[in-house]
């Protein structure tokens, strides 16, 4: 059984306003379970990694909020498109930022991830890079379900809302197994 108010935080990997992974986001605070809430961030502001300015002056403010709001999350989800086979590349910014030090927030925090793309593989490959990425920053990475949103375009309205039963399905199976595996790492 669940735990009372696990707190999320979703993190898209796209910062286009249509943004077919920040819809993805949006479905997926829809379908977690009651007890959970999950809270998209925008993180625009985060600059360019900068291991100088890192050494001089610190983390820059908005990294620092991005780093405390991981850490008092109880789970990551992370929705994000597959840009040239991998991993776009500010979001792969913001995870240099958040890994550097030796407080990294995202050691043994749960993270579910999904993806959704406007060709047919909804984002197969990015999830694997990204897998590999965060298995590095010692994240516990939901492997099951997967949920992979392809011709993406047909399955969200011009208002951003999931319109195809299946994904809807799929998007609350892997927010329920979420729920339960981020129980199961905080008893690890």
């Amino acid at each position: 059984m669940a735990s009372e108010n696990q707190r999320l935080l979703g993190i898209s990997g796209s910062q286009r306003q249509a943004s077919y992974n920040t819809m993805a986001l949006r479905l997926a605070a829809e379908q977690v379970p009651p007890h959970s809430k999950l809270d998209v961030v925008d993180w625009r502001s985060i600059p360019p990694f900068d291991a100088d300015y890192l050494a001089r002056s610190g983390y820059p403010r908005t990294v620092a909020e991005l780093r405390a709001g991981i850490e008092a999350a109880d789970g990551i989800v992370i929705a994000t498109p597959e840009y040239n086979f991998s991993i776009p590349g500010m979001l792969k910014n913001l995870l240099d930022w958040v890994s550097r030090g030796a407080d990294q927030p995202l050691a043994r925090k749960p993270v579910a991830i999904l993806s959704a793309s406007p060709g047919p593989l909804g984002g197969a490959r990015v999830q694997y890079d990204l897998g590999k990425v965060l298995l590095f920053m010692d994240a516990r990475v939901l492997a099951k379900p997967e949920v992979f949103i392809g011709n993406a375009a047909a399955k969200f309205d011009a208002e951003g809302r999931c319109i195809d039963v299946d994904t809807i399905r799929f998007v609350g199976l892997q927010m329920t197994a979420f729920s339960t595996w981020i129980d199961q790492v905080r008893r690890m």
